[in-house]
């Protein structure tokens, strides 16, 4: 006679087929937000299953309930033993948990930007392939800016971001399949009906109900308070708060953690209160234990009959632990001296196969009143980056700098192999500098193609920094190494398009004997000194040091004030076309020694007053050609000593009135033989070989005595 489950309430449908495994027993556990997991135990006449077959495939067990409802446990087989043999029947074993839990064998690193914690969640699960799920939020979450997984398996990646955002899930079993709840509201649960209570000296066995009972308050904090910090609005306070004691004592006793991880008062008001109400979710629950089919982890019931009145309302079923027991297929007189089974295997009383079913179902279970918030506690920690890792800057193509209004970047982590590189590779990144102030310190821009070193506060993938930049082999450093060892700098290039030849510079040589600074301006070297500026060359070690300053266009120097040049030895100043000195007011000029202006052509000196010229010595004029000299008013020449004038030919003076000479002792005038003396004591000698006077009028001679000889 074939094994068959057509005449039994509890059954079991798996890929092999019908009757090729009968349920035996089932023990499990469920919770809400945590996976389910059966253990079933099962026999069949084939004792060659391949766990190939059933390995990884969905199985349902169906439990027909005494008030003709029908209770699926659906779930795929993640374990599948085989354990020997009981009477005539090979003796299986089976492990099923949900679909869910397939995300526990997949570990990724991925980044998600400008998305919400449903979006997130939803789409790892599709990713994976799994479409069975259904979203009952209440509430619309906050968009996640930037959101990263980091080395952390699918499951608890999301498991992570629905118990920081206060959502929960359950399951909703069905033939053939499993449905996921996600949800954050009582609203979303189903009801049961009510449960009658009765105690277990009434033995209801035949009845379902619940027999056993118990309330459970535990002190728990009051209040919770957290904060966080927004560098945009660094002295915004960012405290929130939740509050909700109880009326015992230390019932308001406060948690404080810090980062919140929010940047706004309303996400922060929703977090405190997710996580006082998280806490608060097991500070007052009931545990119970019945043999009813209708307490379902996710289903709300209503309890009756309870002695005590106030525990007569309606509850939420958050944990299910229950044990199913069909046992007589196996033959009373069977021996199972020959199997490997366990003796606890057999510890349902064995029967004839002819006798009628015995089927025993109870279910041990931990409620929270309806009123009360259900929170999953916040048990999955965040993955932590152990230390700086580095990166690549990135921007949108053609360009060579990307960077917004807080000199931030984005890069490229080497994790994310979804990444494309561009402005979508991560978030806005902050970038250490060596100072900074209020509009003013240190900035250098990380440029794209460059490799940073990225650091992440606490540890967070969420929350990484830049805190320096290195060398590789794309992007080598500016002085050949080891080669230019003692040299260090500064070295820029200009964008965009700049080549090697285009750049800004400041280097330091140190090697010994050669030290040096260079400065190099790719364009423009502007310097602004607000006070005094002191340059000395060769100066503090005694040595020759000189200057040199090569213009290939304009100079222009513009003094405020005075301008004060002294140059211990000679200067030589050589203008290859005009020069033009323009002095506002006075100019001294003093040469310790001789001074020699050479003028290849002409020289034009326009003096708007008067001019003086003073010299102790003699003085030398010489003038290649002719001389012109125009004055507009008097003209006045004082001779200390002796005055010798030389005409090397014709001399013409000509005075528009009159003129007047005054010779303290003797003038005289000489033309070849002639002569005209003129002495202090009033003589007057006029020589010459020939004498003529003519008066075209009138010749006048007067004297006391005239001689004619």
């Amino acid at each position: 006679m074939s094994i068959t489950q057509s005449d039994r309430i509890i059954s079991i449908e798996s890929p092999l087929g019908a009757d090729v495994l009968v349920f035996r027993r089932m023990t499990g556990h469920e919770s809400l937000g945590k996976l389910f997991e059966y253990n079933l135990e099962m026999l069949s006449e084939d004792s060659n299953i391949r766990y190939t077959d059933i390995l990884g495939q969905n199985l349902t067990v169906i439990l027909e309930a005494e008030d003709g409802g029908i209770r699926y446990f659906n779930g795929f087989v993640s374990q599948f033993d085989y354990t020997g043999t009981s009477d005539r029947y090979a003796v299986y074993k089976a492990t099923i948990k949900p679909w869910l839990w397939f995300l526990t064998r997949t570990a990724d690193c991925r980044i998600f930007q400008d998305q919400d914690v449903t979006a997130i969640v939803q789409a790892v699960l599709r990713d994976n392939g799994f479409s069975d799920f259904e979203l009952a939020v209440s509430r619309t979450c906050v968009t996640r800016k930037y959101c990263v997984q980091y080395r952390e398996t699918d499951f608890s990646f999301i498991s992570r971001l629905l118990e920081e955002e206060g959502i929960y899930y359950y399951f909703r079993h069905q033939a053939g399949k499993h449905i996921l709840v996600l949800t954050d509201d009582i609203s979303s649960h189903e009801s049961s009906g009510t449960i009658l209570y009765y105690p277990p000296e009434q033995d209801r066995r035949d009845e379902q109900h619940v027999d056993y009972w118990q309330t459970h308050t535990k002190v728990k904090s009051g209040k919770y308070v957290a904060t966080d910090f927004d560098f945009i609005k660094p002295k915004k306070s960012l405290e929130s708060r939740s509050s909700s004691p109880g009326s015992y004592d230390h019932s308001d006793d406060e948690i404080f953690d810090y980062p919140g991880k929010y940047y706004e008062k309303g996400p922060g008001d929703s977090l405190t209160r997710i996580r006082l109400e998280e806490i608060q979710a097991v500070a007052e629950q009931g545990d119970g234990r019945g043999n009813t089919s209708k307490i379902t982890t996710g289903k709300l019931f209503e309890l009756s009959n309870y002695p005590r009145i106030d525990q007569n309302i309606e509850y939420l079923v958050t944990e299910t632990e229950l044990e199913i027991c069909s046992d007589d297929y196996i033959s009373q007189s069977a021996s199972s001296s020959h199997s490997p089974v366990p003796s606890e295997a057999n510890t349902v009383a064995e029967t004839s196969i002819d006798d009628p079913v015995k089927d025993v179902y109870r279910c041990q279970f931990k409620a929270l009143k309806q009123t009360i918030p259900f929170r999953s506690e916040s048990v999955t920690r965040k993955t932590r980056v152990e230390g700086p890792q580095t990166a690549i800057v990135v921007g949108p193509a053609g360009e060579e700098i990307y960077t917004d209004e807080h000199g931030r970047v984005k890069v490229q982590f080497h994790w994310d192999r979804y990444g494309t590189s561009d402005e979508n590779s991560s978030c806005w990144i902050r970038v250490s500098q060596n100072w900074a102030g209020k509009q003013w310190g240190a900035v250098f821009l990380p440029r794209i193609g460059q490799e940073v070193i990225v650091d992440f506060l606490e540890g967070d993938p969420d929350r990484p920094i830049i805190t320096g930049r290195v060398y590789n082999g794309d992007n080598p450093t500016p002085y050949g190494l080891p080669a230019n060892k003692t040299q260090s700098g500064i070295k820029s290039r200009s964008s965009k398009g700049g080549s090697g030849d285009n750049f800004n510079e400041l280097r330091f040589e140190d090697k010994k004997g050669v030290e040096e600074i260079y400065f190099h301006a790719e364009k423009d070297f502007n310097r602004v000194v607000e006070n005094n500026d002191t340059l000395k060359v060769g100066f503090s070690k005694k040595e020759p040091g000189d200057q040199t300053i090569d213009i290939n266009n304009d100079r222009t120097e513009t003094v405020g004030h005075n301008e004060t040049i002294s140059i211990g030895n000679d200067r030589t100043e050589t203008v290859a076309n005009n020069e033009t000195i323009n002095i506002g007011v006075n100019r001294d000029e003093t040469v310790g020694g001789n001074e020699t202006v050479g003028i290849g052509i002409n020289q034009t000196i326009t003096v708007g007053a008067n001019k003086t010229e003073t010299i102790v010595a003699a003085s030398t004029e010489t003038i290649g050609a002719a001389k012109a000299l125009t004055i507009g008013a008097a003209y006045q020449v004082s001779v200390g000593a002796a005055k010798n004038e030389s005409v090397g030919l014709s001399s013409s003076e000509q005075v528009g009135l009159s003129k007047h000479i005054i010779a303290g002792k003797r003038f005289e005038l000489v033309v070849g033989s002639s002569s005209l003396i003129l002495n202090a004591d009033g003589t007057i000698l006029l020589k010459g070989t020939q004498i003529k006077m003519e008066g075209s009028k009138h010749v006048e001679v007067l004297s006391e005595l005239v001689d004619i000889n």
